[in-house]
């Protein structure tokens, strides 16, 4: 047995969160061919991976017993801190052990969470991803690691089963590079909604505008994936637009302690909130589109 094998094989991780994003990458683990224990507040969103060999734990805490590595990936800061703290994760876990947390969260949060897990003698990470269903499923994730640098290179073929990995800095610097990333998101969303807005208005036929910039300075993974959705109309969400929101006022706020004027992310931050004010909410972040196309007259809505 190689070494590679063998440490896959003794490792025992945990994965507390099984969505849309965690039950990809929990998958990608177990066909990494570690032991995973999985655990969501909705058991049904476990079972397919328990089928798949995954073991399933009734509670957070029961899933973490003589666990080496805990990922997370949950809705928001107080969820993470709920399970950690208040649902027994913190106090069952073995001293030495290794919380990764994979949830987009407000770095304060992070380095929140971080210094009562040292307290703890357990060590941790905060690594939200980018790259949604799509690279969760691939196993291309674009993952932020703040924190523990030697602890990052530790978990290394962990981390190879998911995507790329990339040391950014200490507790909270992953959850401001992801911030960061959500802003470019956001605003890129935003323009491509726009373009497409005008686009029709003007007598073109979006598909065709899309397929005629592909290769020019406006390519992009956005104009790649959510081109198509705009095109296709396909709003079921694989990043949903409250979440966009939720990152998009967590930017603000990060911007404000550091008196920074965003004006972009500002605005685009107004138009995602009336967007959820409308019911949108439960819609893909590239639902933008519905918006800006209710709003404009005249360009041809579709509903």
């Amino acid at each position: 047995m190689s070494a590679a094998t063998d440490s896959k094989a003794t490792r025992r991780i945990a994965f507390l969160g099984t969505g849309l994003m965690g039950a990809p990458m929990a998958r990608r683990l177990i066909q990494a061919g570690f032991s995973v224990t999985v655990w969501n507040r909705d058991p049904a969103k476990a079972a397919g991976l328990v089928a798949e060999g995954a073991i399933h734990a009734p509670s957070p805490a029961e899933a973490v017993q003589d666990i080496d590595v805990v990922f997370t990936m949950l809705t928001n800061g107080d969820a993470v801190a709920e399970v950690l703290f208040n649902k027994g994760v913190a106090d069952a876990l073995s001293k030495g052990a290794a919380v990764v947390d994979c949830s987009s969260i407000a770095p304060p949060i992070a380095r929140d969470n971080a210094q009562k897990l040292a307290q703890r003698g357990i060590r941790s990470l905060d690594a939200p991803v980018s790259g949604g269903t799509a690279g969760a499923a691939a196993g291309t994730l674009a993952i932020m690691a703040g924190g523990d640098a030697e602890l990052v290179d530790e978990l290394g073929d962990v981390f190879a089963a998911l995507g790329r990995v990339t040391y950014v800095g200490p507790s909270g610097a992953g959850q401001v590079c992801k911030l960061a990333n959500q802003q470019i998101v956001a605003i890129t969303i935003g323009a491509l909604a726009e373009a497409m807005v005008l686009v029709e208005a003007g007598g073109a036929s979006r598909e065709a505008f899309r397929t005629a910039i592909r290769g020019g300075f406006a390519e992009s993974r956005i104009l790649d994936l959510h081109g198509d959705r705009m095109i296709r109309r396909d709003f079921e969400p694989g990043g949903a637009s409250a979440n966009q929101l939720k990152d998009l006022n967590a930017v603000a706020a990060l911007a404000d302690t550091l008196s920074l004027d965003l004006p972009l992310t500002a605005m685009v931050r107004d138009e995602f909130q009336a967007f959820v004010n409308e019911g949108g909410g439960g819609r893909d972040h590239s639902g933008l589109l519905l918006h800006l196309e209710k709003h404009n007259p005249s360009s041809r809505e579709k509903g």
